[in-house]
């Protein structure tokens, strides 16, 4: 039966470990692109974004592992099926029980990485990513330019242009400002050789002093434009402002349970289910992933997969409820895991005892 263990739960977790890595390039490579977007439209600095990938990582991990698990032994136990190595199993003595047991007992190194991600290691995580965030909103629009390239910035009041920048971004080459004019003139664009930034010693302020430039202001489509020229000009820059509010998902796990807000509830009660989906989509998959061998080998794929999407649909919805009072605390997101429990236990038991019963009923009226 080791040797059986062994090969059942090398064949279940090879197939998890490919599900799951093609699962984890396609949701995070779409997240990458979102903040590919965001650095471009220089609302983060370029430099940040894979500390930002890598502190989601375990967000990312712990959603996909679980369905990794749920596909992959529908993908292996339905290859087994189809070249009828189950079939030699069950001709060996390996019963149905057995074979849920032993895919249960692989399943806790699973149940072991999804809860330390979802309780510990992912809130540590979005914590780290919030914090970038808070750094990036503060950051100057100084510290945001990038040469060669038309940002907005200042909320998209103001577009500027460089077509140099040192390392240290302290000094600017080629300088295009455009905003509107706070005086109600209209537009005003400044053009300037180069630009440094200067920082006041008593206020902290900060100002852009460009040499060598001119400033053009007036009203788009008239020629009664206002041009000075100057060898210095200063133009303050502003800072952007971090958000005060700390996100649920940053909160650690015993912060959750101190508190209560509901809110924060239903957050702790997210976490704890994360690492429970596992176990009850094992009993699930060991189930559906029966097939016959004249189905195909992906024909169980499709109830199986709307039996997954319905029961994590379920549990966001249970959460929604939870976090808006229309749920008391102590039943939670107990319900939905008692329906897919039951579920998993009649698809596995209930077959063979409707079984049992008719050969029963048969049995006494022939006596």
């Amino acid at each position: 039966m080791s040797i059986v263990f062994r090969y059942l739960t090398r064949q279940v977790l090879v197939s998890m470990l490919a599900v799951s890595g093609i699962l984890l390039m396609v949701f995070m490579s779409g997240r990458f692109i979102k903040y590919l977007a965001e650095a471009a439209a220089g609302e983060l600095a370029g430099d940040v974004l894979f500390q930002i990938m890598a502190y989601r990582f375990p967000g990312f991990l712990e959603l996909i592992l679980p369905l990794g698990f749920f596909i992959g032994i529908l993908l292996a136990y339905g290859r087994m099926y189809l070249e009828s190595e189950m079939t030699v199993l069950f001709a060996c003595g390996v019963s149905d029980k057995q074979l849920l047991g032993k895919t249960l007992i692989g399943s806790i190194p699973v149940i072991l990485t999804v809860g330390a991600m979802s309780l510990y290691v992912s809130p540590w995580g979005m914590k780290q990513v919030e914090a970038i965030f808070n750094e990036q909103r503060q950051a100057t629009e100084f510290e945001m330019l990038a040469p060669g390239r038309f940002q907005s910035l200042s909320s998209g009041g103001r577009v500027t242009y460089t077509e140099g920048l040192s390392d240290d971004k302290r000094r600017l080459e080629g300088v295009f400002i455009a905003e509107y004019s706070q005086n109600g003139k209209g537009l005003s664009i400044i053009t300037a050789r180069e630009g440094s930034q200067l920082i006041d010693d008593e206020t902290g302020s900060r100002f852009l002093v460009l040499e060598e430039g001119a400033r053009f202001e007036g009203m788009p489509g008239r020629m009664d434009y206002d041009v000075t020229g100057f060898d210095a000009y200063g133009l303050k820059i502003s800072s952007g402002n971090a958000r005060e509010k700390e996100l649920e998902e940053g909160l650690s796990t015993a912060a959750l349970m101190a508190s209560d807000k509901p809110e924060h509830r239903a957050m702790l009660h997210w976490r704890f289910t994360l690492p429970l989906i596992v176990p009850i989509v094992t009993l699930l998959a060991v189930r559906l992933s029966r097939v016959n061998p004249r189905q195909g080998r992906f024909f169980h794929l499709l109830p199986a997969m709307l039996v997954y999407i319905t029961y994590l649909g379920l549990l966001i919805i249970a959460r929604d409820a939870l976090e808006n009072g229309k749920v008391p605390e102590w039943i939670g997101l107990l319900w939905v895991h008692a329906i897919f429990l039951a579920l998993g236990l009649w698809l596995q038991f209930g077959p063979a005892w409707l079984y049992r019963r008719r050969l029963v009923r048969e049995g006494r009226a022939s006596a």
